[in-house]
């Protein structure tokens, strides 16, 4: 393989807000449906060999759109399916927060076992198999891969020779690309390129803090 395409699919209704995991029938929001739409526009120019794609809905519709402006098919790859949450599957990030385990994902993910799911390190291990069996079957071509944020940012700790307890380190948006190209050793190419500045800006909540602390600030006595 030249070089390996990473897309993390485009939002659901649950995205941000509840860890979807392995959930059945989460299908992309309508603004999903729009990222998606600009992740293949943005992908214009690039030439693709192949596409392979997480089981998952939320990833399949996501390649679908891709596929349909390249002209090719989707490969299913098991393997890039989202981690395993078990018992935490479809709850709230903002519950999680308050479980012991929670710290643990944040500061040493390496060690982390969801209860009757996998562990942090058992999902890398499985991607990054999946992303060699890949490397081999397509020699000298560009193969792009539609996974999920925590299987991409444990790919790219990989490919960079960092452990996986900096995992939290990396940042992967919904529609991003990320890109690793391969040589002697591999390169990061992009890392969470979503086509334009507006990831940098501060969250809605943020910015509706802002004006109203100026707006205060601004106040005569």
């Amino acid at each position: 393989m030249r070089l390996l395409l990473l897309l993390r699919h485009a939002v659901t209704e649950h995205t941000g807000a509840r860890l979807s995991g392995w959930m059945p029938g989460l299908h992309l929001s309508e603004e999903g449906r729009r990222q998606a739409e600009g992740l293949a526009g943005r992908l214009g120019p690039v030439a693709v060999d192949a596409l392979y794609a997480s089981p998952l809905e939320r990833c399949q519709e996501t390649a679908a759109v891709v596929a349909g402006a390249k002209g090719l098919k989707i490969e299913t790859l098991e393997d890039v399916g989202e981690v395993r949450y078990g018992d935490w599957t479809g709850r709230t990030l903002k519950e999680l927060a308050r479980e012991p385990l929670w710290k643990v994902v944040q500061a040493t993910p390496s060690a982390a076992r969801f209860p009757d799911g996998e562990s942090l390190f058992e999902m890398q291990a499985r991607a990054v198999l999946a992303i060699e069996r890949l490397r081999e079957a397509h020699p000298e071509q560009t193969v792009a891969v539609c996974s999920h944020a925590d299987v991409i940012k444990a790919l790219v700790c990989h490919y960079l020779g960092m452990h996986l307890d900096l995992v939290q380190r990396v940042v992967v948006s919904p529609a991003s690309v990320t890109a690793i190209a391969f040589g002697p050793v591999p390169y990061l190419v992009r890392l969470n390129d979503v086509g334009g500045n507006g990831d940098l800006a501060p969250p809605k909540k943020a910015r509706r803090r802002r004006r109203k602390e100026k707006e205060v600030d601004g106040a005569e006595p």
